[in-house]
């Protein structure tokens, strides 16, 4: 059963397969991705530990989750919950008895996903969430019921934040693609048409230049000196000509030595065998030579190894996985520093690709850019000008992506800098694979965008470009959903958002999951939408300019938009006294469903209207914050305070000896380190964090944990000195999202502040980053502090701190 060395794995019926290796990483966590072959009762067990081969799930008495696809005789997915069926569908997910077919399932907190394809995220058949997981399984078995089930390419794979943020908000729907059992990674992100790998090129005359005269018959056999040429060692002075004579050499073997060029893989009858590697060391292919030589070694040592009525099947040794055709130049018996080598050089390069208004920017090859994509192959095969010229020119087309797409050719893999333009690149990456339909890059490009998407700031950027591209709609929804989470970030950090079209800004505010501070936020931002203004502004600004020019020339064409957006404003959260102002302003007496829905909302609020009360917009969202608003130094409205209520239901206790928060330091706990002094109402006279050394540098910290379901858009914090004279003067108030990667909400550059034992302070966090909700803060020194003796101790004794809190 070893994964390198055992590619199929067949279970009998009524038993389970178990390995070491099939195991989640964090229990309760994780994806196993398989392809499995059966009739019906393709059966995936999670369990708390490790079973036996003769286990099985009916008589399992521990705690255990069970999938089961194409159950009754592959008709139904069921899910069982320890031994009890819990979900029993109909048609959804059935299994393949003709072919190996794909699937993947994933387990986040008793979230179970079901899914078909190689690749997770994609074509998503089903969910459930168990309202009691078992947060504790991490073994995943392999079983069946009364028939075999074949599996292969079995891989358990982590849970990344990012992901399990996306997972848990995919929309489920059937799965109604097509069969994907013979395809490559290359359809999971799209329909595309595609070559099949170089192998198409076999023998082939389109965009050959070189051909081989073969036997006595004078064969020609077309050829490509770029692919000959990149072959191990192969002897470049037989591509002098255009033609290779070898009327010595047979072509079956001819064929089988081009075949294993092309393709990574042949077959040869034993009697030839030896024709084929003296071939091969005649052109310098030392990979076939070292295949032949070792299958001859073998036949020497027992020759019933071999059937002489059948042919002897050699293929390429490569660590890269076998995932259907080998994408070029990976997995087959080419050297990929010497073909980027003759990219660089230009080397039997036969077409100049410019740009224009840059000029030339690469010397290609017509095999190279035809293999990948099947636009550059139909133009350089059916009859366009591009078909008998050397040159190729393309119009708005980004450079800088072009040249990586062009480096992707050649190399087979994505290699970009992360910079602060990565985004931008990607995109521009992604909507040249979609136009010229290299899917692979189109696969990897979607990928690094999802995991990128823990960046906010690039979401508004990437919704514009997006939309346009059918095949990427899992990104554009889980574009939406971050916007939604981080509304008033997105809508007043910068004016990115104005550029989103009306389909996506509407599906951004009927979100379930749409977060805001203030519906006032909700209003501003369609406000701003529709005006298109260079600078961001608020409703009351619209306002005053509707005092000398009307809406339909203040908006312009978007107006009528107002009469879709407004209405997605719950107007009825806004304070009685705000929406008595909103009635009387020019937006309410010049735009008629600005007054309306102002109207309605005053009457809901003064009158109330029990069969209007069900609709969404008289109730709260269900994602919104809770303010918790600075009033002075020590007060009771912070977030530990409010924390140590158990939110606000009960008396006061000590948030960190209650376990609801964790609060740590830069140093062990000791003595005078001692977190839950800090989320106190006591005052201590000695209280500190220690140095140590990160980066190479020293600091010190104190970190506070809201805990796993908790965030805070902090717009205010409090420290208390504790009693002594180590008072701060450079120091950073930091936020993050992991514990590890931190935000600086506030930077203090000898401040002057703190200059009292026991003396209180406070600053406000103010800029885009207030707008950013954290889980994880802390209070890092980054400069000596006023004592000369422990210059690197964080002496506060209290901290508390303010904002939204979800």
């Amino acid at each position: 059963m070893e994964k390198k060395q055992k590619k199929f794995l067949t279970v009998a019926p009524f038993e389970c397969a178990w390995r070491d290796d099939l195991r989640f990483k964090e229990a309760g966590r994780g994806c196993v991705a398989f392809e499995a072959f059966a009739h019906n009762d393709v059966t995936v067990v999670f369990r708390e530990q490790l079973g036996s081969q003769h286990y099985h799930y009916k008589r399992d008495n521990s705690p255990h989750y069970t999938v089961i696809i194409g159950s009754h005789r592959n008709r139904r997915l069921k899910i069982e919950v320890d031994g009890i069926t819990t979900v029993d569908e109909a048609g959804l997910g059935l299994c393949c008895s003709s072919a190996f077919q794909s699937y993947w399932i994933s387990i986040c907190d008793g979230l179970i996903s079901v899914g078909k394809g190689r690749y997770p995220f994609q074509n998503l058949i089903f969910q459930w969430l168990d309202t009691k997981p078992n947060c504790s399984v991490q073994y995943v078995g392999l079983s069946s019921w009364d028939k075999h089930v074949g599996y292969r390419n079995v891989n358990v794979l982590p849970l990344t934040q990012n992901h399990i943020s996306l997972w848990k908000h995919v929309d489920c729907g059937e799965y109604n693609g097509e069969d994907d059992t013979e395809e490559d990674l290359r359809g999971e992100f799209g329909n595309f048409d595609n070559h099949q790998g170089l192998g198409s090129f076999l023998e082939n005359w389109e965009l050959s230049d070189v051909y081989f005269i073969v036997g006595n018959e004078e064969n020609a056999v077309p050829a490509h000196k770029l692919i000959l040429a990149a072959v191990d060692s192969f002897d470049l002075s037989l591509l002098d000509q255009d033609f290779i004579a070898i009327k010595d050499v047979t072509y079956p073997v001819l064929h089988a030595f081009l075949r294993f060029i092309y393709t990574g893989f042949t077959q040869i009858p034993e009697s030839l065998l030896s024709s084929l590697r003296d071939l091969s060391v005649r052109f310098g292919a030392t990979s076939l030579v070292r295949q032949c030589e070792e299958v001859i070694e073998r036949f020497k040592l027992n020759k019933k190894l071999f059937d002489s009525g059948k042919n002897i099947e050699i293929s390429y040794a490569t660590s890269q996985p076998h995932c259907g055709v080998a994408a070029f130049p990976l997995g087959l018996p080419v050297n990929v520093q010497r073909l980027q080598q003759f990219y660089i050089t230009g080397e039997f390069s036969d077409v100049d690709v410019n740009i224009e208004g840059h000029g030339l920017i690469a010397r290609s090859h017509k095999v190279v850019l035809g293999l990948w994509s099947l636009p550059f192959m139909k133009m350089f095969t059916n009859g366009m000008s591009e078909s008998v010229s050397s040159e190729v020119c393309l119009k708005d087309v980004s450079p800088k992506a072009f040249k990586i797409m062009i480096d992707y050719f050649y190399n087979g893999g994505l290699n970009l800098e992360d910079t602060i333009d990565t985004n931008i690149l990607l995109l521009d990456l992604l909507l040249l694979a979609d136009q010229f339909g290299v899917s692979l890059l189109h696969q990897d490009c979607c990928k690094t965008l999802l995991e990128r998407l823990t960046e906010v700031g690039s979401v508004c950027l990437i919704l514009q470009v997006i939309p346009s591209i059918p095949s990427c709609k899992l990104i554009e929804e889980t574009c939406e959903r971050i916007f939604t989470m981080h509304f008033d970030y997105c809508t007043t950090a910068c004016t990115d958002f104005l550029l989103l079209d009306q389909s996506t800004f509407c599906n951004i505010l009927q979100h379930p999951d749409l977060t805001v501070t203030s519906e006032e936020r909700v209003l501003n931002g369609i406000l701003m939408w529709g005006l298109q203004p260079t600078e961001l502004c608020n409703w009351e600004v619209v306002d005053d300019m509707l005092n000398t020019i009307t809406p339909q020339d203040l908006f312009g064409e978007k107006f009528r938009s107002l009469d879709i957006l407004l209405p997605l404003v719950r107007f009825s959260l806004f304070p009685l006294l705000l929406l008595k102002k909103m009635e009387l302003s020019n937006l309410s007496m010049r735009i008629p469903t600005f007054h309306h829905l102002v109207k309605e909302a005053i009457g809901f609020l003064e009158l109330g209207l029990p069969t209007s009360g069900n609709h969404p917009k008289f109730q709260h969202r269900q994602s919104s914050f809770k303010e918790l608003q600075y009033i002075r130094d020590g007060d009771s409205n912070g977030v530990l305070y409010y924390v140590g209520t158990s939110y606000g239901k009960h008396q006061w206790v000590n948030p960190v000896l209650a376990k609801k928060i964790n609060i740590t330091a830069s140093n062990p706990i000791s003595r005078y380190t001692d977190p839950k002094v800090l989320a106190s109402r006591t005052y201590q006279g000695t209280s500190f964090a220690g140095p140590r050394i990160e980066d190479g540098r020293n600091c010190s910290w104190w970190m506070i944990d809201l805990g796993l379901d908790h965030q805070l858009m902090c717009n205010y914090y409090t420290l208390r000195q504790d009693g002594s004279k180590a008072f701060m003067r450079d120091w950073n108030f930091q936020g993050s999202s992991d514990g590890k990667n931190w935000t600086n909400l506030r930077v203090h550059e000898n401040d002057q502040t703190l200059s009292k034992p026991g003396q209180f302070a406070s600053w406000a966090v103010t800029g885009p980053n207030a707008l950013l909700p954290f889980r994880y803060f802390r209070v890092a020194l980054m400069g000596p502090t006023s004592d000369d003796i422990n210059p690197w101790t964080l002496s506060i004794c209290f901290l508390e701190l303010y904002g939204y809190f979800h």
